[in-house]
């Protein structure tokens, strides 16, 4: 794991007191966290331990039941479906365990996809598209379909899409959880050196240790709750405590 740097600067996302239930389950617990601008958190804990649910509430996608959830200088709770959907388009990207690629488009059709939805001509988009392709080592497999690929192919494919648009932020929910040891390593690395490069900042939420030893950082979810909320919080000066 790489030594995470003090930062002087206030937490790009604070979440105090959140919680959220589903009926009678309690999927977060009073959850209390800051994540830095720049920073490669991952989000440890077993299943149906909270953390995809934390996940989903960081990225605007449930809203929390009670708690606030900050974003910058932005209060997400405080937000409709509509606004929280605008953001995630604005900055925010997504790789998920199967990749979830359309499966009737080519590699090139579905990374270009965000620019479109952004207003992008098509051909800008394409080019773009192509050159995310590129630099991931699928130059050949542009005109694929999904089901063409391979198992870390498609994946890389994801990341290429969820990177196209330049996101602050991209959520990775098990990212290489239906991957080999090898295409794990190959998509973590990929993903995380692309990143760092960036400054963007990156919320993992994996059960492999391996997969979360490239983070800068790791919390542990269990039962709806971080397990040691110091090693969530940060001291007035901005270090993780």
């Amino acid at each position: 794991m790489n030594e995470l740097k003090p930062s002087t600067h206030p937490p790009l996302f604070s979440l105090r007191g959140v919680t959220r239930s589903f009926g009678q389950i309690e999927a977060l617990r009073g959850i209390d966290l800051d994540i830095d601008q720049g920073e490669i958190l991952a989000i440890m804990g077993p299943s149906g331990s909270g953390k995809s649910t934390l996940l989903h509430t960081l990225a605007g996608v449930i809203p929390p039941d009670g708690g606030a959830v900050h974003y910058g200088n932005t209060a997400l709770e405080s937000l409709g479906e509509t606004a929280r959907a605008r953001l995630r388009l604005r900055d925010f990207g997504f790789v998920f365990q199967f990749g979830q690629l359309l499966p009737d488009l080519t590699a090139l059709d579905n990374v270009s996809l965000p620019l479109l939805l952004q207003g992008f001509k098509r051909r800008v988009a394409l080019s773009q598209a192509a050159s995310w392709l590129d630099r991931l080592g699928l130059a050949d497999h542009r005109q694929a379909l999904p089901g063409e690929l391979s198992g870390g192919q498609a994946q890389r494919v994801a990341v290429a899409r969820a990177l196209v648009t330049g996101p602050k932020v991209l959520f990775a929910d098990e990212p290489t959880g239906s991957l080999d040891s090898l295409a794990a390593e190959n998509v973590i690395s990929l993903l995380t050196d692309i990143t760092r490069s960036s400054g963007t900042t990156v919320i993992i939420v994996t059960h492999d240790s391996r997969t979360a030893s490239y983070a800068d950082r790791e919390v542990v979810v269990r039962d709806g709750r971080i397990s040691g909320n110091a090693n969530a919080l940060r001291t007035p000066e901005g270090v993780h405590a």
